[in-house]
C-alpha cells in the first residue's frame, strides 16, 4: 500500500484553473460520445452574441449579452434602461438574438437564468419554459432557469 501526503490550498490560481478545465474537458469527452462528436466541430465554439439598442444620442438604452455553443443560445444578460421599459425593447433584443442564433448559427434552443424579481414572467411570455427553480439562491431570492425551442411561434 502506498501512503501519500496531500496538501490542500485555497488560493486563486489561473494556471491550475485552466489545467483543471482541460482535464475535466478531456474526462467528459472520453465519457460522452455526444461531447466527443462535438469536439472540434463548429458547434464546439463559444461564440459571443451581443445585441445593442442605442438612444438618439448614441447612449446605451438596452442590450443583450450572450453566446452560442452546441446548438444553444445562452442569454447571459438582458437589460433595458428604466426610461425605456415597457416600450418593447426587451422583446426586440431577445427576438434579434434568437433570430441570429437560429437562422445565422443553427441553434435550436435557448436558455436563460433569471431571479424572481427580474423577469421570469417576461421570458415565459416569450415562449420560455421553466426547467429549474432554486429557492434561496442567494438567500431570500429564487433563481429560475428557462429554456425555449427556437423557431416556434410564440
Amino acid at each position: 500500500m502506498v501512503c501519500r501526503m496531500f496538501r490542500i490550498e485555497t488560493e486563486v490560481d489561473k494556471d491550475r484553473r485552466d489545467l483543471l478545465h482541460a482535464r475535466l474537458r478531456d474526462t467528459n469527452t472520453a465519457a460522452s460520445p455526444v461531447l466527443a462528436a462535438l469536439r472540434g466541430s463548429p458547434g464546439d465554439r463559444h461564440t459571443p452574441l451581443h445585441v445593442w439598442v442605442l438612444d438618439e444620442a448614441g447612449g446605451l438604452a438596452g442590450g443583450l449579452v450572450g453566446h452560442t455553443w452546441a446548438g444553444w443560445l445562452h442569454v447571459t444578460y438582458l437589460w433595458v434602461d428604466a426610461r425605456y421599459r415597457g416600450a418593447g425593447l426587451g422583446s426586440r433584443l431577445l427576438d434579434e438574438a434568437e433570430r441570429v442564433a437560429h437562422t445565422g448559427r443553427g441553434c435550436a434552443r435557448s436558455r436563460v437564468e433569471t431571479w424572481d424579481f427580474q423577469a421570469p414572467a417576461f421570458y415565459q411570455g416569450r415562449g420560455y419554459d421553466v426547467v429549474s427553480v432554486i429557492p434561496d439562491y442567494p438567500p431570500g431570492i429564487t433563481e429560475y432557469t428557462l429554456t425555449k425551442r427556437l423557431g416556434r411561434a410564440v
